[in-house]
């Protein structure tokens, strides 16, 4: 079989040089022959199809590591994954059309609608936590792990609300900027010494009685940034101060909910 050279693959692939170097880095798509010589790469025709899938999958701005995972998978679970995918955008355009209007609003001098601000009391309780420096996209991989082994019967936590494993920011943490990002897990008193020499990883602190706004985030509505706004009025309109240390208090997991379910709940401890 005739082997392609990188430019002419990359004109029948419909993408560059440049892009092909940076997928064979990545595994992703390698060629079929490198000169040992020159170095120059070599493909195949038969790669195309895949070449042109990527492709198509870098248009719908699919990070590359989330291409890696989807191009090798059978077909009917890299239709589910890119599904799944897509009804994340849709989500995130959702809450930037959210962010757009309230922007808009703001500058005319209109007052937007948002969540509704609530007042509960926490208890004094105990806790085991672990801090890292992330960026909005590394809290997934960060706290997921940690939500599984918590949020069930591994650790014996306080009833209710209060015993509800939770992140606590530290700093505002975006895509491109990050911040301490702590993942904190109520445990009970009694059984404190034993649950703490599982996890010698993590700290224990104490944390008094306090009283905390909150509101509560269903599945549709997860990625807006709305929620800390809509805190942040609520705090002005009623006088209130806050220890801005606010904490993302996880309920559900999205992917067994609708999109009328609480998923998580965003609350600052009130001063």
């Amino acid at each position: 079989m005739d082997l392609l050279a990188i430019g002419a693959f990359a004109r029948l692939a419909r993408l560059s040089p440049k892009a092909l170097r940076l997928y064979d880095d990545l595994s992703l798509l390698s060629p079929v022959h490198v000169d040992p010589g020159t170095g120059y790469r070599w493909y195949s025709p038969d790669q195309l199809p895949r070449a042109r899938q990527v492709a198509q999958l870098r248009q719908l701005d699919m990070p590359l590591a989330r291409i890696r995972k989807v191009i090798d998978l059978p077909a009917d679970a890299a239709a589910r994954e890119l599904a799944a995918y897509w009804a994340e955008q849709e989500l995130a355009v959702k809450a930037k059309r959210e962010l757009v209007g309230f922007l808009i609003d703001r500058l005319i001098g209109e007052r937007t609608t948002m969540y509704e601000v609530l007042v509960r009391e926490i208890p004094a309780r105990t806790l085991l936590s672990v801090t890292e420096q992330l960026t909005a996209e590394q809290i997934g991989p960060f706290a997921g792990p940690l939500f599984g082994l918590f949020g069930g019967p591994t650790v014996s936590r306080p009833e209710g609300v209060a015993g509800l494993p939770f992140l606590r920011y530290h700093g505002e943490v975006t895509n491109d900027s990050d911040a301490a990002v702590e993942f904190c897990c109520p445990v009970d008193e009694a059984d404190l010494e034993a649950t703490a020499a599982r996890f010698p990883e993590m700290s224990t602190s104490t944390e008094e009685a306090t009283r905390e706004a909150y509101i509560s985030v269903h599945k549709a509505d997860m990625m807006t940034s709305l929620g800390f706004e809509s805190l942040r009025q609520w705090l002005t309109d009623n006088g209130e101060q806050a220890v801005w240390r606010p904490r993302q208090i996880f309920l559900a997991d999205p992917a067994g909910v609708s999109a009328d379910d609480p998923v998580f709940e965003l609350a600052v401890p009130l001063r």
